[in-house]
């Protein structure tokens, strides 16, 4: 047995180690594979880096605007290129004369007479004129060129040589009709209309726009431009530290940066491993920090699969929005993790969760300092805000306050960077608002969260709170007396939680249904009993085992209706480990001879650990007390039980695992003693009528 809990152990660190290492190799994939320059600058800022001297000799690129001047000036007299095909001329006087043939073939009686007397002139004057065209050019230009005149310069190729042409010295096929009936009425041919019937029909390009040549020469004249102008030494000074960075600096530093990440990028399975390193190195501390100080979130698969999905998840957000020039890195709601992992779990661990995130993200963004910081801005806001997504109007003000502290951030960093406001990106706002506006959605995931990780959020306690809800309507209905016990015991338990600072939601629904085991036998349980007590026809043994039984069956009960695992905890834990006292007395007195098994009269437990299971176990024996006794108090005897009560616990060492303070313990005491009293507090007796 104790092999196979060792096995057991190693498989799962094993499996532990296997998943974290899986996320890191994932993250790591998604990082670009060059280098980044390890300077962040803007032009009339101040250079806030030690003395940068040239590590090498570069050469200084020319400002956009005059690379752009001096290309643009140079394709201004730039010249397509068009080729010209002697197939086209050959092929289409082969067609004239089939076309020729057939239509004089088919002419009726009295119709073209003169073409059926001198058909051999016609063809001629057809031949010629086709030839005489091919010759000069029949162009058909590109969609780019169709609104050019006629001065219009391109190089025309022939074969292998070419020569410059104006579109007025070529036919353009848009043209090539008119052109044709032009020339046939000035020929001086009384039949002019069938040629040009014919030649109409065979007339096609045989110049055609070479896009090939065309923007190899025009690449060829564009890389042809220098971009550079001047060189930098190695050792040369750059800029000293503190100097402002002018036009002429941010150029050398745009090449350096340029010739460094050419130089770097051949070593790509180097920066690969340093990013490796770096998501490592966050991943791992993460990992490390849920080990040392919240191992049951580390032990649970499912805690510790939520808890870090989300770097893997907004690593993969980041690096699709990067790729994508339309959008910004900002648009990403990065405060949905925080306000989920608060609502969840407790702000400490949703700040640290957020910051690592931010951190890990920071390496995939290119926004650097000024991305890091507003992030983690961000979740220091979430942390200060009381998030409490139950109520809506809370919840818009820390959207507000969120947006708030965005916008100032970035309105700061602004000015720090641009001097005036004049120079503020405002496009960035819409971003900011977007980002902020999509937190939202912190909200309708948390139910659908509930559902797969087995968590309990304020959403949810509120929603078992509804005294209609099926589990309390049969607890109502079969256990009226149980019920009533609850909802004394919900008071109580909830007013102590809020002077200690525990959660006072969790403890009021934990006590709603702590006892709904009592559902399966409620007549053996003294608060629903009508006078008949079943009790008197079993052995004091059996009818302990009943009362202890409603513990494991209320749990049975909570997995049937699917209440959440948490409550199983309240389940257990309300009554610890303590004895039916009553039972095992009588027991005692039946058999005053014998040893009596104390286990058999003793609740499973655990004993409770937590403060609100702590709370809720001394709310539920000081209520069940107080009825049983406190018919009619004297002032020192509420005082007198819950003391007793309390005292009781403390003896039997119920309290030990728990981590409510002696401090906390007192201040529940004061809150029991001032409901009790208000609840047993003297009335008048109001004489009888006459």
């Amino acid at each position: 047995m104790i092999a196979w809990q060792n096995i057991r152990g190693y498989l799962r660190g094993t499996l532990q180690h296997l998943f974290i290492g899986g996320i890191i190799v994932f993250i790591s994939i998604l990082f670009p594979t060059h280098t980044r320059f390890k300077y962040s600058y803007e032009e009339d800022q101040i250079w806030n880096y030690e003395d940068l001297v040239a590590p090498f000799d570069f050469a200084i690129k020319k400002p956009d605007r005059i690379l752009k001047a001096e290309t643009d000036s140079l394709l201004s007299d730039f010249s397509p290129f068009y080729r010209m095909d002697d197939s086209v001329g050959v092929r289409s006087l082969r067609k004239f004369e089939e076309r020729f043939d057939l239509q004089l073939q088919n002419l009726e009686r009295g119709q073209f007479n003169d073409v059926r007397r001198n058909p051999q002139l016609y063809r001629n004057f057809g031949t010629q004129y086709l030839q005489k065209n091919y010759q000069r050019g029949v162009v058909e230009l590109d969609p780019s060129h169709q609104n050019a005149d006629k001065n219009f310069v391109i190089h025309l190729l022939k074969g292998n040589t070419s020569e410059e042409k104006t579109l007025g010295g070529l036919f353009t096929t848009h043209k090539i009709n008119q052109i044709i009936s032009d020339t046939l009425q000035s020929s001086g041919l009384s039949d002019a209309d069938f040629l040009y019937a014919v030649l109409a029909e065979c007339v096609e390009p045989n110049v055609k726009y070479d896009k090939l040549n065309t923007e190899q020469t025009r690449n060829d004249m564009i890389n042809g431009v220098v971009k550079f102008n001047g060189m930098v030494r190695k050792g040369e000074l750059i800029v000293p530290r503190f100097g402002v960075i002018s036009e002429t600096v941010q150029l050398k530093l745009e090449s350096l940066k340029e010739h460094f990440e050419i130089e770097i990028a051949q070593r790509s399975w180097g920066i690969y491993f340093g990013y490796f390193l770096l998501t490592a190195l966050v991943i791992g501390l993460y990992a490390a920090f849920l080990y040392l100080y919240c191992r049951p979130l580390f032990d649970n698969w499912y805690e510790l699969t939520f808890l870090l999905a989300w770097f893997p998840v907004f690593a993969y957000l980041v690096y699709i929005i990067t790729s994508i020039d339309a959008l910004s890195v900002y648009l990403i709601p990065f405060g949905i993790v925080p306000i989920l992992v608060k609502t969840f779990y407790d702000k400490w661990l949703a700040l640290f969760t957020h910051s690592m995130i931010v951190l890990l993200a920071t390496f995939l963004s290119s926004s650097g300092f000024e991305f890091a910081f507003l992030q983690t801005l961000i979740g220091v806001v979430i942390l200060l805000t009381n998030v409490d997504t139950r109520d809506w109007n809370q919840y818009f003000f820390t959207i507000l306050y969120i947006f708030l502290a965005f916008c100032l951030g970035y309105l700061g960093l602004s000015l720090v960077q641009q001097g005036s406001f004049s120079g503020i990106d405002l496009s960035m706002f819409n971003w900011i608002f977007l980002s902020t506006f999509l937190t939202l959605l912190a909200n309708p995931l948390i139910p659908l969260l509930e559902r797969m990780f087995g968590y309990t959020s304020s959403m949810g306690l509120a929603e078992l709170s509804d005294l209609n809800r099926p589990l309390l309507q049969e607890l109502a209905i079969k256990a009226p007396g149980t019920l009533q016990h609850s909802l004394q015991v919900a008071n109580l338990a909830e007013a102590a939680a809020r002077r200690v600072g525990a959660n006072h939601l969790l403890v009021r629904v934990a006590a709603l249904y702590h006892d709904i085991g009592k559902i399966i036998q409620p007549e053996y349980f003294i608060e629903n009993q009508g006078g008949v007590n079943p009790h008197d026809q079993l052995p004091f043994r059996e009818s302990a085992k009943v009362i202890i039984a409603h513990v494991t069956q209320g749990v049975e009960l909570a997995k049937q209706y699917r209440l959440p695992k948490l409550l199983n905890e309240f389940i257990l834990t309300h009554h610890g480990t303590t004895m039916v006292e009553y039972f095992y007395r009588k027991e005692q007195e039946a058999f005053p001879g014998e040893v009596i098994n104390e286990s058999d009269f003793c609740y499973p437990g655990p004993r409770p650990r937590t403060k609100e299971e702590s709370i809720l176990m001394l709310a539920d024996s000081i209520e069940a007390a107080a009825k049983a006794s406190l018919k009619n108090p004297a002032p020192g005897d509420i005082q007198a039980l819950v003391e007793r009560i309390i005292a009781g616990k403390l003896n039997k060492k119920q309290l030990e695992d728990s981590a409510l303070t002696f401090s906390d313990l007192e201040k529940c005491k004061a809150v029991f003693l001032q409901i009790l009293r208000s609840v047993y507090h003297a009335r008048i007796e109001y004489p009888a009528e006459k």
